[in-house]
């Protein structure tokens, strides 16, 4: 037995509360290194009168990476407590206990040391993370304001240039786009299935994508102002749709009157201490590059002198910006806060920002800006969710970029599920593209059917799917700012097609989302050799399954019982042919045998999958 794989950690996402009486254990083993693994728990001021540890309950084998699987189970404790250790046993034929202080031989000696256990000594509410049920029922449209609509020609910024009149838009350029563009087009919002807006900035701030914030609490005239806002979430919410801003406070725009004081103040301003300052009076070195300086005397976002970074230690700054937080939620009623760059903010700042939050909105949606590993900010105290980058590139390096095997895909798309909490992965921000990464389609390589297939794989997945303005109608685009073109209106010069794909997608997704939050992932079939990857999710009952074909030539399924499919061709009354890009779901009822397994009631799938494997058969000769 490889003992040096095996890892658990209480009070963590190895063992959490997932509802107020039910908690989750999981235990990570060594790939193929163990046969079983039984959970032994009981109340720890009972071990010795009840010996509740003569009793094991055997844990489930769930998902594995290429070097390690992850056994779970639910449990729960009559008098919210919980003592708890594994039995342990290898493929080797080795049986050992497995707790607080290591492993032990499995024998009674062992088991009756109550130090030897793990615990969770009560189950406090208060520290159960706690996931808004309504996020998970959301799909999220993502608006860069400054390009989406230009709906009142009024409050254009000068220099503002005809809609869409460049192919290309320059760093620098305005086309007028403002809040009444927005409302404008909520109708085209709510026919597309959409009931959540994450807005990029619209505070006040100098340039066209405002992540240079000027003023917190002022909304940017060339947007409109706080009574177009204030309509405009109203309006949102008689529709069912939720408003997510986004908030910088990492960094402020040079423009700030707090930082422009201490330019002119240096040391002496009141605000020297609001910012990371080395050397007065604060300079740098201008480049050709506008984000790029050198010899810059004080922090900043990345080496860009026009943004210097906030000294969020600093308890002026943190009153200033929970205040901020506070008053967008209690005057305008937004419903989540996304938070730029919130990996380079001090931890102990984000907990007073959560508590801020929730006690305005209890059921305020907090969404962080971080691409890489993120449970220290998903503890339950601070953030609800991140943009799931990590999560969202292992899908694209897969179908897109072909950079990584199938295999490869599976396990890190698990990885990433185990790094978190169940409640948390329901609520992960799954994007595909966004304002900072070039466009899906056109990292595609204009392929509109693998666009599809990637946008239909992600939003079956764990996790809210978020959909890029314009995506949609199969719009293009290059990196930043290639990727903040003018939304296109022009009915000639959308594609309907993308769009009618995209609203049934939406539709399916919605119907069935119960399913994919809460269900647990089985991976039924994964063929490297022709790209065949069938996967499914059970919960109550039921079980939604997918397949796609990643590969080059076509597969068959048996058509009974498939509600969504694309690149399919009828073949007879029963099967239907696969083609590269394509991809088939079903729902199915399904049964619960005595040995603990399940099977489907509708037979066509089990059919499905032998018929695919003997497919998958005939295409290796």
């Amino acid at each position: 037995m490889n003992t040096a794989a095996v890892h658990h950690q209480p009070e963590s996402e190895f063992a959490y509360l997932y509802t107020a009486d039910k908690m989750h254990i999981r235990l990570r083993t060594g790939r193929g290194d163990i046969q079983n693994v039984s959970l032994i728990n009981g109340d720890p001021y009972q071990l010795e009168h009840s010996e509740w540890f003569k009793e094991t309950i055997p844990m489930e084998r769930y998902l594995s990476t290429t070097t390690h699987d992850y056994w779970i189970i639910e449990t729960s404790a009559p008098h919210r407590r919980l003592s708890y250790a594994f039995k342990i046993e290898g493929m080797d034929g080795t049986v050992l206990f497995y707790g607080d202080h290591g492993f032990f031989p499995y024998q009674e000696s062992t088991l009756k040391m109550a130090n030897n256990y793990f615990k969770l000594p009560y189950f406090h509410e208060a520290d159960r993370f706690k996931a808004p049920q309504w996020v998970k029922e959301t799909v999220w449209y993502q608006i860069f304001p400054e390009r989406f609509a230009n709906g009142d020609p009024t409050n254009d910024p000068k220099g503002t240039i005809p809609w869409a009149s460049k192919s290309h838009p320059g760093r620098e350029d305005f086309y007028g786009g403002d809040l009444q563009g927005v409302l404008d087009h909520l109708d085209h919002l709510e026919d597309l299935g959409i009931n959540g807006i994450y807005f990029c900035p619209i505070f006040q701030a100098a340039s066209n994508h405002k992540y240079d914030t000027i003023d917190y609490f002022e909304i940017d005239s060339a947007f409109g102002d706080k009574q177009i806002l204030k309509k405009l979430i109203d309006e949102c919410h008689k529709r069912g749709i939720r408003v997510m801003l986004d908030a910088v406070f990492n960094h402020m725009g040079d423009f700030a009157p707090q930082w422009q004081d201490v330019v002119k103040n240096g040391e002496h301003s009141p605000y020297a201490k609001w910012f990371h300052i080395h050397k007065f009076p604060v300079t740098y070195t201008p480049t050709d590059d506008f984000e790029f300086s050198n010899d810059i005397t004080y922090d900043t976002f990345a080496f860009t002198p026009h943004m210097p970074k906030l000294n969020t230690e600093n308890e002026e700054v943190q009153d200033y910006l929970l205040s901020i937080a506070r008053y967008w939620i209690e005057e305008f009623d937004i419903d989540a806060w996304r938070l730029d760059v919130a990996n380079e903010v001090d931890h102990r700042f984000w907990r007073k920002f959560h508590d801020v939050c929730t006690e305005a909105k209890a059921d305020i949606y907090i969404l962080g800006e971080i691409w890489h590993s993120s449970q220290p900010w998903l503890q339950g105290d601070e953030f609800h969710g991140v943009m799931n980058y990590a999560f969202t590139d292992a899908i694209l390096s897969y179908f897109v970029y072909r950079t990584i095997p199938l295999t490869k895909l599976v396990s890190e798309l698990n990885h990433q599920l185990m790094l978190y909490r169940e409640q948390t992965n329901q609520i992960m921000f799954n994007v595909l593209d966004s304002h900072d990464t070039p466009r899906l389609l056109t990292i595609a390589k204009n392929n509109k059917e693998l666009m599809k297939q990637v946008l239909a794989f992600t939003y079956l997945q764990k996790g809210v799917p978020c959909l890029y303005y314009g995506d949609e109608y199969a719009m293009d685009g290059g990196g930043d700012p290639d990727c903040r073109k003018c939304m296109v209106w022009e009915t000639d010069k959308q594609d309907q097609e993308m769009y009618i794909f995209v609203k049934n997608l939406i539709a399916f997704r919605k119907e069935h989302q119960p399913l994919l939050s809460e269900g647990k992932l089985r991976w039924q079939e994964v063929d490297e050799q022709n790209g065949i990857i069938d996967f499914a999710y059970e919960h109550e009952g039921k079980m939604i399954r997918s397949i796609f074909n990643t590969g080059q030539l076509p597969i068959y399924v048996e058509k009974e019982g498939i509600l969504f499919s694309t690149r399919t061709h009828l073949l007879d009354k029963e099967v239907i042919e696969l083609a590269p890009y394509g991809f088939a779901v079903s729902v199915d009822t399904i049964e619960r045998k005595d040995n603990n397994d399940t099977h489907t009631n509708n037979h066509s799938l089990v059919a499905g999958s032998r018929h695919l494997s003997s497919i998958s058969t005939e295409l290796s000769r």
